[in-house]
């Protein structure tokens, strides 16, 4: 062997990329003066593709798999330099590794509210946020639609591009389909899809491709959100009245329970002490010439303790099977108790009671039971 076929053993260029990143897309393999030697080994992994640039023009696109950089494995780069297959010097291009592997939990969501026309709410505003993978699909067509010259290009420089085409396409399926909000959560798989789909073209115009699109949340404004839940809640309370009726028998109850009397007890007798003052006014005679008498002397008034609040007459509950209903006043049990609605196993509730408790073990309740028969002795044994 001869010092030059050493030396030119030696030398042969060995061409690869390991990404010690989690974001980069596109490296170019960097070499000084672009130079690279006849017969180079080109290393490309799985996960990667290697794009070569000759003279600003894109030449061949190598796919994973270990290449001896001859003219028979160039075709395009022997093409645009026209070599012959005795050709062995050097030869400049540039070579760039791209990542073709996924990018994933990468985050989307609507900066503002999207306007749409809800078939129950009217118009409103929604929110949305998800996430999504994207990988390179086309590499030589990302390298000239995205990276240009690009020496290290990474997701970020994309991610907000994306994240724009995704929520436009969102906002456009979203206000078009007539899906009502309160239906978008159990229905969020297949917008995900139908999204995706309109995404897809867009993307595939730069090379890539989207093979995952995830809608985590669509949410109303707060101030819809809080009205919602105002009528969520009337409709678990059901009839309207009663509970009005119910939240005023609270209300006395928790003031009747304050040792002191509260300042429901305190505002009922200031109330019923002005309108005693008034209605004494009012009917007091009237002096001979049409006036009034002369106020008497002043007498030391007694100290007038005021009245104590009205009694609170108790609502009830009745569960029955698992099912609770009322409030029922004691008139309406004991209509229920003399029509058989209400029995003495029945279970009951009141505000101030420990848990639910049988009818018969109520002393207010029991009561309703004595002007009915006791339950029927069991059959004797025949």
């Amino acid at each position: 062997m001869g010092i030059f076929d050493f030396l030119s053993g030696q030398f042969i260029d060995v061409i690869h990329w390991v990404d010690d990143s989690r974001d980069t897309m596109v490296w170019r393999f960097e070499r000084e003066g672009h130079e690279i030697k006849y017969g180079a080994k080109l290393t490309v992994r799985e996960g990667q593709s290697a794009v070569f640039v000759h003279e600003g023009q894109l030449a061949d696109v190598f796919t994973p798999g270990l290449y001896m950089l001859e003219t028979n494995n160039m075709p395009v780069m022997t093409t645009l330099q026209h070599w012959d297959h005795g050709f062995r010097s050097p030869f400049k291009s540039e070579i760039y590794f791209v990542n073709t592997t996924r990018f994933n939990n990468l985050k989307w969501g609507t900066k503002n509210p999207i306007m749409l026309r809800d078939p129950e709410f009217g118009p409103t505003r929604i929110r949305a946020y998800g996430t999504y993978t994207v990988r390179v699909k086309e590499p030589a067509r990302f390298l000239v639609e995205i990276v240009g010259t690009d020496g290290e290009f990474t997701m970020d420089e994309i991610s907000y591009q994306i994240r724009n085409i995704i929520v436009q396409e969102f906002s456009r399926v979203i206000a078009g389909s007539g899906i009502p909000v309160l239906d978008m959560a159990a229905n969020t798989a297949d917008l995900g899809k139908l999204i995706a789909a309109e995404v897809s073209p867009v993307l595939d115009g730069y090379g890539l491709e989207m093979p995952e699109f995830y809608i985590e949340n669509i949410s109303l404004p707060p101030a819809v959100e809080a009205a919602l839940d105002k009528r969520t809640s009337m409709g678990l309370a059901g009839d309207l009245g009663k509970f009005t009726q119910y939240s005023a028998a609270e209300a006395m109850t928790a003031a009747a329970q304050n040792p002191a009397g509260g300042g429901m007890a305190a505002g009922l007798g200031a109330g019923m002490g002005m309108a005693m003052a008034q209605s004494m006014a009012a009917g007091q005679p009237a002096g001979p010439w049409g006036s009034r008498p002369a106020p008497a002397a002043p007498q030391p008034a007694a100290p007038v303790a005021p009245p104590p609040p009205p009694p609170v007459e108790h609502v009830w509950h009745i569960a029955e099977d698992g099912v609770t209903s009322g409030p029922f006043s004691k008139a309406r049990m004991g209509r229920m108790a003399a029509e058989g609605g209400l029995k003495r196993e029945t279970h009951v509730w009141t505000p101030g009671q420990d848990g639910w408790m049988r009818a018969e073990d109520v002393a207010e309740l029991a009561q309703l039971f004595t002007i009915l028969p006791p339950p029927p002795p069991p059959p004797a044994a025949g």
